[in-house]
């Protein structure tokens, strides 16, 4: 199967109102794609469309259709957004929307744990599932899941997130066995900790909690790696050295691990 080529595709990608998603949105439309982006935040959706088209005049304007990834309703006008664009073709899908939380799971609320599976794996899952028949009819089409290494291995004090992370890098290695034959491609990124505002916003967590990470890339680095493992059609790529550590540690000596990420935690439940 032929690389990806961003020049002409038609695109959905969601949580594109800042961070991976800002930059990664920009690097598509600068590369020709047709992209049709989704957030929350509409005044953070109308200035990253301006920021393209006065960074990158000949780049395709980017549509924009803002609202809770979570809406069934959503998730079907970008479908049929996409579909408009593309005459019934998708090329990529890029499911990046995601929230956090952090805190000790005992003392969390049960709708904490339904928000964050809701929106890291639940949407994107469905989303894809509404998606697929479109990207039957891609040009070397990709599916990018933007997961975790906490996908990998968890930490203490994001249970929710870490199970959420899980879930979508599970099943983001069946589904690339399932739709193989189909000639579509499942991309697996697993970031480590990222330099934006993503754990600003983070749920029922209490006040002063901070989120311990293993090695820090910036945003558009990721985003520049996330797209170099698109356009390859890999199946999976693990970011940074500090998480590829983490990662392969745990896989040659979980009980080592286990120790170690005990002791970094200092407080008692």
């Amino acid at each position: 199967m032929p690389r990806f080529d961003p020049k002409g595709s038609v695109v959905i990608l969601t949580g594109a109102s800042s961070g991976i998603g800002r930059e990664l949105c920009q690097l598509l439309a600068a590369r020709g794609a047709n992209v049709v982006a989704t957030a929350r935040r509409e005044d953070r959706l109308i200035d990253l469309r301006d920021t393209i088209g006065r960074e990158f005049p000949s780049a395709q304007p980017i549509e924009i259709l803002p609202g809770d990834i979570t809406d069934p309703s959503l998730r079907r006008r970008l479908v049929d957004h996409a579909a408009r664009i593309g005459d019934g073709r998708l090329d990529l899908l890029v499911n990046n929307a995601g929230v956090g939380a952090i805190g000790p799971f005992q003392w969390a609320t049960p709708e904490r744990l339904r928000r964050v599976m809701e929106v890291n794996f639940f949407a994107p899952a469905e989303l894809t599932r509404a998606a697929i028949p479109l990207l039957k009819g891609g040009r070397s089409p990709v599916i990018c899941n933007v997961g975790s290494v906490l996908g990998h291995r968890a930490v203490p004090n994001k249970s929710e997130y870490c199970a959420a992370k899980f879930a979508l890098h599970g099943w983001s290695d069946s589904l690339r066995a399932e739709l193989r034959p189909c000639g579509i491609q499942v991309t697996l990124v697993s970031p480590s900790t990222t330099r934006s505002e993503f754990f600003d916003a983070v749920i029922d967590t209490p006040v002063g909690e901070k989120s311990r990470g293993f090695g820090s890339w910036s945003a558009g680095r990721v985003a520049h790696a996330a797209l170099a493992a698109i356009v390859a059609r890999r199946a999976e790529v693990i970011l940074s050295l500090g998480g590829k550590a983490l990662v392969y540690a745990d896989r040659l000596a979980p009980p080592l691990i286990n120790f170690a990420l005990a002791e970094r935690d200092e407080r008692s439940p």
